[in-house]
This record gives C-alpha cells, structure tokens and sequence, in this order.
C-alpha cells in the first residue's frame, strides 16, 4: 500500500491509472517492479557541473519511461568528495536495499529477503572502449556488490537519429529528408569520430552505415586518440568525390578528452557537431540495457524518419 509521501516500504510500485476505453486506448505504461535492482549510471572522464548535468538529464528521461525507476549516477574519476564514486553509489545501493527490507520487516510485512542483483550498471557510452570497461568492471568489483555490468549502448538506430539531429543543429545536415529541406552548408561527407580504439571504429561504422542511409551521403569512422586517423580518413572522402566534410562525434561527451574534438576538426578542415550528449535516445538505450537485463521491458523502437 502506499501513503500521500509515497510507498510505505520505501520501495517503487505499479500504481493503477484509469483505463481509456476504444480500440485506440493507450497501453498500460509499465512501471518497475517493486523491489527491482537500481539502476546505476557510470560515469567517465573528469567530473564538471555540465557532466552531472548531463547524466542527470539521461536518468530523468529513462524515469519517464519507466516510472518508479530507482537510479544513481556513479563518476568514474572522481576523489568522492563532491561527485560519488561507481564504488560508492553501489555499496549505498546495496546497503539501502538491506536497510528497506528491515524496514518493511519491522512494519510487520512478509517480505522475502533481498538476494540477487542489488544494482544495474549501465556505462553511459555510445561505443565500446577497452580501457573504460575494464575499469568500470573493476570499479564494480571492488563494491563488493552484487551488481551486473551490461554492454555500452550501441550500436544502434537510435543513435543515427541523434547523430542526424547534432548535425542538422550545426547546420551540416538536411533537418528532414522527406520535406527535402535544404541547408547551404549540408556536408556530402561524414567523419564519424570515436575514441576506444579499432573495436570502437568499427562498432561506430555500424551505425554510420545506418546514418549514411539517412543523409545518402558516404560516412566513414575515424578514431579521434589516433594519431592522424581522423586526416587519412579525410583524405579518403574528398579522394572519393566529397568536397565538404563533417565531423559528428560518435560520443556521448563526458569520455572526450578536452580539446581533441577541436584539433580532429581542425586537422579534417571541416565544422563539427555537438556530441550527442543527453539527447533522448541516450536515455531511451541506457534504461534498454536495464531492462534488458532484467527482462522487464522491450527494447527502444527505431528511429522516426
């Protein structure tokens, strides 16, 4: 049961709405399980006022989609001082969840003791990076939690969606292709940029094929923390007829290094997006690799047109 302050245990509940009648009545919302695991983002790079801003953002949309949702938000790099640690936000998720079963125990509910997953740890990047998951992983292991660490979060269709708007923002994309709405400075070449190495080039390839169908322009992926990568790859598009590149970053933001965004654009001779920071679908994927591995909802639905 639940009060006016929220649910007696402390713990999120489906709370019934009023059914539309109809054949065009809307679903049912789905709502997490009482008791469910947290969901913990973990964070990269150097914490920053803009970075909390941004993972908060991300957590707020995957509630929207989910309500009841409980979500931490864990910074990789951090001396737990103002921004808590991955390590931090998973012992307090674990010792909260042990603390609401008390609670509900001493309330005189029969409940079962806690067990299994205490948390979900959903890394907020866009493509796999070696070096960030292995800490990540260690970060989780070292909570001594019982917490899953699920994949990153493409590639994806969705994340052609996003790329598509950061470049159509700058000014370097058709906003809608159906409308045919045209932008003096469209580019008719795309540098997909990513860091994480060569698996994180070709993981970003995947979704530029998906976005290179969207804009019938050629894309290709370049790694930024490669030296000269992004330039060869220049060469390459304009060697192939494209006369005016784009840079669209293949990230999420907070894992770019300050500053290389700049210089790959400087070395490509060519504008660059926004990176695709706390844009929906950032949201919509980390709350689907959640639910993936929880098996509670399906996964995001492709991109609109």
């Amino acid at each position: 049961m639940s009060s006016p302050t929220g649910p007696a245990s402390g713990l999120p509940v489906r709370m019934p709405r009023p059914r539309q009648s109809g054949r065009h009545r809307r679903p049912e919302p789905v709502a997490a399980p009482e008791g469910a695991p947290a969901l913990v983002l973990a964070v990269p790079g150097a914490p920053a006022p803009a970075t909390r801003s941004l993972a908060e953002e991300v957590i707020s949309i995957a509630r929207s989609e989910l309500p009841g949702l409980d979500a931490g938000i864990g910074y990789l790099d951090s001396d737990d001082t103002e921004y808590p640690t991955l390590e931090t936000v998973l012992a307090h998720t674990a010792a909260r969840r042990a603390e609401r079963y008390e609670i509900a125990r001493a309330a005189g509910r029969d409940v079962a003791a806690p067990e299994g997953t205490s948390a979900v740890v959903v890394p907020l990047l866009a493509g796999p990076d070696n070096a960030l998951m292995r800490r990540i992983r260690h970060a989780v292991m070292d909570s001594r939690a019982a917490a899953e660490l699920t994949d990153v979060l493409g590639p994806h269709p969705l994340l052609a969606e996003a790329l598509h708007v950061r470049l159509s923002e700058a000014g370097l994309a058709r906003a809608d292709r159906a409308r045919l709405f045209t932008v003096a400075t469209a580019a008719d070449g795309i540098i997909l940029a990513t860091v994480g190495g060569e698996e994180a080039v070709q993981a970003a390839g995947i979704t530029g094929m998906l976005l290179a169908a969207r804009l019938a322009v050629p894309v290709m992926a370049a790694a930024l923390d490669q030296e000269g990568a992004v330039g060869v790859i220049a060469d390459q598009l304009r060697g192939s007829g494209s006369v005016q590149l784009a840079l669209a970053p293949y990230l999420v933001g907070p894992e770019l290094p300050e500053g290389l965004l700049d210089a790959a654009a400087k070395e490509a001779g060519c504008s660059a997006a926004e990176a695709l920071g706390a844009y929906p679908a950032i949201g919509k994927l980390v709350l689907a690799q959640y639910a993936k591995a929880l098996g509670i909802t399906p996964q995001p639905g492709a991109p609109s047109h």
